[in-house]
């Protein structure tokens, strides 16, 4: 470590000029992050808020109306499935129509239909549980928004590959401006990077104390890009709990395991950490092993 820090004190403009690179990197990564995983954990919100309603038949009994129910359930492709009684449909037919007494005396409980309210784990399914229902006795009537959910499909599918080009870009970004910025502290080194190799010294050794210094600089400015993003998460929690009133959760599946983005919590400040580091780590390993190659 000792020798890491003397080296970097050696050649303080490079030095201040790589950190100062992967400070600004990582800062925009973790920006791009929180702000990529909130706007996916929206997505993931407002794709479960589309539903496929079924009224059933006025006459039907009970009993037709639980079975549809289970048969919905065992496909084990719904959230939710939400009953609605033909009071409860009364009840919400009287707050539509409280400024109109005319209507409401001219409607009953006992003609009104009941219905059940599906939301789907997954938007692709609503097609095939409405098509489902279609054939199930007692059915009436299914509502299924199709447009809207192709919609929805096309714009989720266009943020996903969105998201990949735009932290595909800035990787390769960041790596071509250390690289460069690496190039020029090691060729002040060159005279004796020559001297090492021809007393027998391996690419491996010469390349250690730059990779060393790299992993150092980029702990230090993830480190440093770190406490910003969550001092101004946590800035910012008043701000959010108004903007997402209403919502109760957003979560996001990262590397298979569910992670909660709001509200704010610590597995995601964990997370965000982790994100930032492993981005820290790829960019100086990379960039460290290119600039070197220039001079072995």
């Amino acid at each position: 470590m000792n020798d890491i820090v003397n080296s970097l004190r050696r050649t303080p403009y490079q030095t201040f000029a790589a950190l100062s690179v992967l400070f600004f990197t990582l800062l925009l990564s973790g920006l791009l992050f929180i702000s990529l995983t909130f706007l996916q954990g929206l997505l993931n919100y407002v794709e479960t808020r589309p539903r496929v309603i079924v009224y059933f038949q006025v006459k039907a009994e009970d009993e037709q109306i639980q079975a549809v129910q289970k048969n919905i359930k065992n496909t084990n492709k719904t959230s939710e499935i939400k009953y609605v009684s033909k009071e409860e449909a009364f009840e919400i037919y009287k707050e539509f129509t409280e400024n109109d007494p005319l209507l409401l005396e001219m409607t009953s409980a006992e003609i009104l239909p009941a219905s059940l309210e599906i939301d789907a784990t997954k938007p692709e399914y609503l097609p095939e549980l409405a098509e489902m229902l279609k054939n199930q006795p007692g059915v009436d009537e299914v509502q299924f928004q199709k447009d809207i959910i192709d919609n929805l499909l096309k714009l989720t599918s266009k943020v996903r590959k969105t998201t990949a080009i735009f932290f595909s870009y800035l990787m390769f970004m960041s790596i071509i401006v250390l690289t460069t910025t690496l190039s020029f502290k090691i060729a002040l080194k060159r005279e004796e990077i020559g001297i090492l190799k021809l007393l027998g010294a391996t690419n491996m050794y010469i390349r250690k104390p730059f990779i060393g210094e790299s992993i150092f600089l980029g702990a230090l400015a993830t480190a440093f890009a770190n406490i910003i993003l969550i001092g101004t998460l946590i800035s910012m929690n008043t701000f959010l709990q108004g903007y997402f009133d209403g919502i109760p959760n957003l979560t996001i599946s990262l590397a298979g395991m569910p992670l909660q983005v709001w509200p704010f919590n610590l597995t995601f400040a964990i997370a965000t950490l982790t994100v930032t580091s492993i981005f820290s780590l790829c960019i100086t390993l990379i960039s460290s092993f290119s600039a070197t190659n220039r001079y072995l």
